[in-house]
C-alpha cells in the first residue's frame, strides 16, 4: 500500500498490487456507537484517517484505468458483442453509475490531447479532483503551466484560478425535488398530460415535465419576470445536492491555519495500473479485464465506504482542520465530492438498516442498494430476493412504480428535477400562481399547466395508430432488451417477416436503435417467445438476462 508501480512480473502485474486488503472492517456500529468508539479510544481516528486516504487514491487510480477500458469498448463492434449500451454496461456490469460512466468518459477523451495532465495524474503526481478543475482550460500552451499549478495548489485556489480565467465555470449538475399534495382530479389532468407530452419528448418523465413547463411559460412568459433563481426560492423546491459556494473564505483561512494540513501525514500516491486496452484486445478480453477492476474497485470502496463515514460521524475533521466533509473530500482525498458523498451517505443508510446490512452480506451491488436504500425499512427485505435476479434497471422501474402506487393512494407527487430544468418549472409555477390569482399549490399549478398542453396540442399529435407505435407504448416506451436503459426508437419483430412472422403485437417488442440495428440485426442478440411478458433474450447463442451484478 505504499503507492509505488508495480514490479513487471508479468503483462498483468496489476491483478496482484492493486488488489484490497480484508481488514476485517466491523459492521454492527452505528453513528451513536461510533461516535461514543471515537471519543473513548477505543477507534484509532489517525489510522483510519491514514486507510481512507490511501483507499481513496487506491480506488482514483483504478477509476481511471477503467475509464481508458471504458472508451476502449466503444471501438468497432465490441459493445454490441456484449449486449450492452456503455451506460448500461458499467451500471450493470460494473457496479458504476451512469453519472460516473458518463465523467469518466469524458476525462478518457479529453485527456487524449492533454498528455502532460495524463502523464500527471496517472503517475499520481496530481489528483483526480484537481485535474478535473483544470481540465477545461489546461490545453495548448497552457497545459504545462496548469498542471504544474494543479501538483501544487488546493483546489479553492485551482477553481478560483479558473474562473478568473474564463468567463464561468461548469458546476456540478444539482437536482432539486419538487412535493405537494395532488387530489385525483388534478392527477388525472397531470397524467394525460404528461402522456401526451411523452409522444412528443419519450418516456423520460423529466422531459415530459419540461415539455409542459415550456409550453406554459411560451405562451404567458410576458407575465414572468425571468428571475429564474428567485422563482426557485419561492417555489416549493429542496435542493438535493450542491456547493456551498459561501465557505471559501473559511477554506483560505483554514488552509492558512494548519499550513495546508501540514500535521497530516502525507497521502501516499498511486499510480494508474498498467492495462492492455490495447486494438488488439477483444471484446471479450476488454470486459475480462474491466470486470477484475471494477472488483478491485468494489472491494477499495467498501473500504471507502465505511472509514468515511466512521470520520465523518466522529466530528474528527473540524480538528483537523477541514470546514467540511466536502473540503476534506476534494482537498485531502483528492476525488469528485459528490460520489464519496453519495457512498458516505449510503453506509450511514446500512449501519441504520438491519436489511440492508443483510443485503450487502449477500452481495448485493452497490448500485442495486443505492435504489433499496431509498425505500421505507419495513419494505426492504421483501424487495432483497427480487434485486438479486433483477438488473439494476428493472429494479429502480419497479421500485420507482411501486412508489408512484404509494404517492397516488396518498394523493401525494414528488419529482426530482436537475436545476436547468427547475427554472423553467420554477416559473412556470410562478405564472400559474399569478394568473389564479394566489399562493396556490404546486400541484394545481402542474394541472393547469397541463390543461394548457392538452388544449394546445390533442389536435395535433395522434394517438398510436400503427401496431409498432401500439407495441412501443404498450412496453412504457422503453426498450425490452434486459439491461438496457434507453427509449424504443423502433419496434422489433420476433419472428422476422422475412421468415413468415406476422405484424401482430405478441409479435413484436420495443428496441432501441442500437440493439435492433447493431446487436439483432449484427448478429450478436436474438430473441424468441410472444411479447410482451414470453420473451427469451439470447445473446451469442447463451440465454441472456442483462447481466445480473452481484459485488
Amino acid at each position: 500500500m505504499d503507492g509505488s508501480k508495480p514490479d513487471a512480473r508479468g503483462a498483468e502485474a496489476w491483478r496482484e498490487a492493486y488488489a484490497a486488503p480484508d481488514l476485517g472492517l466491523p459492521t454492527d456500529l452505528s453513528r451513536a456507537t461510533v461516535r461514543a468508539r471515537f471519543r473513548q479510544g477505543d477507534v484509532d481516528v489517525d489510522a483510519c484517517e491514514r486507510t481512507l486516504a490511501t483507499a481513496a487514491r487506491r480506488r482514483a487510480a483504478l477509476d481511471l484505468a477503467i475509464a481508458d477500458g471504458l472508451l476502449a469498448l466503444r471501438k468497432g463492434d465490441r459493445l454490441a458483442s456484449l449486449g450492452y449500451h456503455l451506460d448500461d454496461y458499467a451500471r450493470e456490469v460494473l457496479d458504476i453509475s451512469e453519472t460516473t460512466t458518463r465523467k469518466l468518459v469524458r476525462l478518457a477523451v479529453a485527456l487524449r490531447e492533454r498528455p502532460l495532465l495524463r502523464e500527471a495524474l496517472g503517475s499520481g503526481r496530481v489528483g483526480l479532483r484537481a485535474a478535473e478543475t483544470v481540465l477545461p482550460i489546461a490545453v495548448g500552451d497552457a497545459e504545462a503551466s496548469w498542471v504544474d499549478r494543479a501538483s501544487l495548489q488546493t483546489v479553492r485556489e485551482l477553481e478560483d484560478g479558473v474562473r478568473r480565467a474564463r468567463a464561468g465555470e461548469e458546476a456540478d449538475e444539482e437536482w432539486l425535488r419538487v412535493r405537494t399534495h395532488l387530489p385525483d382530479d388534478e392527477r388525472l389532468l397531470l397524467d394525460a398530460g404528461l402522456e401526451l407530452a411523452g409522444r412528443q419528448v419519450g418516456p423520460n418523465r423529466i422531459e415530459q415535465f419540461e415539455a409542459l413547463a415550456q409550453e406554459y411559460v411560451g405562451e404567458f412568459a410576458d407575465e414572468d419576470d425571468g428571475d429564474d433563481a428567485r422563482a426557485i426560492r419561492d417555489a416549493p423546491m429542496q435542493r438535493l445536492s450542491g456547493r456551498n459556494t459561501g465557505d471559501g473564505p473559511r477554506r483560505a483561512r483554514l488552509e492558512e491555519e494548519t499550513g495546508r494540513w501540514s500535521a497530516l501525514p502525507r497521502a501516499v500516491t498511486c499510480a494508474v495500473p498498467e492495462v492492455d486496452f490495447g486494438d488488439g484486445a477483444t471484446a471479450k478480453e476488454v470486459d475480462e479485464r474491466l470486470r477484475a477492476l471494477a472488483g478491485m474497485r468494489r472491494s477499495w470502496d467498501v473500504i471507502v465506504g465505511w472509514c468515511a463515514h466512521a470520520i465523518r460521524s466522529s466530528g474528527i475533521l473540524s480538528l483537523l482542520g477541514f470546514s467540511s466533509f466536502r473540503h476534506y473530500v476534494e482537498e485531502r482525498l483528492q476525488l469528485p465530492p459528490r460520489a464519496i458523498e453519495q457512498r458516505e451517505r449510503l453506509e450511514r443508510r446500512i449501519w441504520d438498516s438491519p436489511a440492508l446490512l443483510d443485503a450487502r452480506r449477500q452481495k448485493l451491488s452497490y448500485e442495486k442498494l443505492r435504489v433499496l436504500a431509498r425505500l421505507p425499512e419495513r419494505d426492504i427485505a421483501s424487495w432483497v430476493p427480487r434485486a438479486h435476479a433483477l438488473t439494476c434497471i428493472e429494479l429502480r422501474r419497479q421500485i420507482e412504480g411501486e412508489r408512484e402506487r404509494q404517492m397516488r393512494a396518498k394523493r401525494r407527487l414528488s419529482i426530482s428535477i436537475p436545476l436547468r430544468v427547475a427554472g423553467l418549472v420554477a416559473s412556470a409555477i410562478r405564472i400559474a400562481r399569478r394568473r389564479l390569482g394566489g399562493l396556490e399549490r404546486a400541484g394545481k399549478c402542474f394541472a393547469v399547466m397541463a390543461c394548457h398542453f392538452l388544449l394546445t396540442w390533442c389536435d395535433s399529435v395522434d394517438p398510436p395508430r400503427t401496431r409498432s407505435q401500439k407495441a412501443r407504448e404498450r412496453d412504457g416506451g422503453f426498450c425490452q432488451v434486459p439491461g438496457c436503459s434507453h427509449p424504443a426508437d423502433h419496434s422489433h419483430h420476433v419472428e422476422f417477416r422475412s421468415h413468415g412472422g406476422g405484424d401482430e403485437l405478441s409479435n413484436q417488442t420495443g428496441a432501441c436503435e442500437f440493439h435492433h440495428l447493431r446487436c439483432i440485426h449484427g448478429g450478436f442478440l436474438r430473441v424468441t417467445g410472444k411479447a410482451p411478458d414470453g420473451l427469451t433474450w439470447w445473446l451469442r447463442g447463451k440465454r441472456w438476462n442483462g447481466g445480473v451484478c452481484e459485488a
